[in-house]
């Protein structure tokens, strides 16, 4: 099995920063393309960052500027550094993960979420 346990959310006021990280852990062989999704209350979940394996990144156009996306292989990690942030970034913060399970068919690349985190912009 495969588990992605996601921490750094919290409160910050406009204008600050917060990181976001997302491990993963498991029967693991290699890992695909990584996200971050967000969902606010009220709205559906919207992709805000993607990374690839070979590091190619993009981003939502209400986050480009202010965001980064980056992963450490070596730790299975993908993180979230939001800069700026305003109250619209306010939502549950979602990672998601493609994997290729060791005890699977080489094969497959198999979808994973993370339980989120909460990121609340307020003054």
């Amino acid at each position: 099995q495969v588990q992605l346990v996601e921490s750094g959310g919290g409160l910050v006021q406009p204008g600050g920063s917060l990181r976001l990280s997302c491990a993963a852990s498991g029967n693991i062989a290699s890992i695909k393309t990584m996200a971050w999704y967000r969902q606010a209350p009220g709205k559906e979940r919207e992709l805000v960052a993607t990374i690839t394996s070979g590091g190619s990144t993009d981003y939502a156009v209400s986050v480009k500027g202010r965001f980064t996306i980056s992963r450490d292989n070596a730790k299975n990690t993908v993180y979230l550094q939001m800069n700026n942030l305003s109250p619209e970034d306010t939502a549950v913060y979602y990672c998601n993960v493609d994997i290729i399970s060791t005890n699977g068919d080489p094969s497959v690349i198999v979808n994973y979420w993370g339980q989120g985190t909460q990121v609340t912009v307020s003054s």
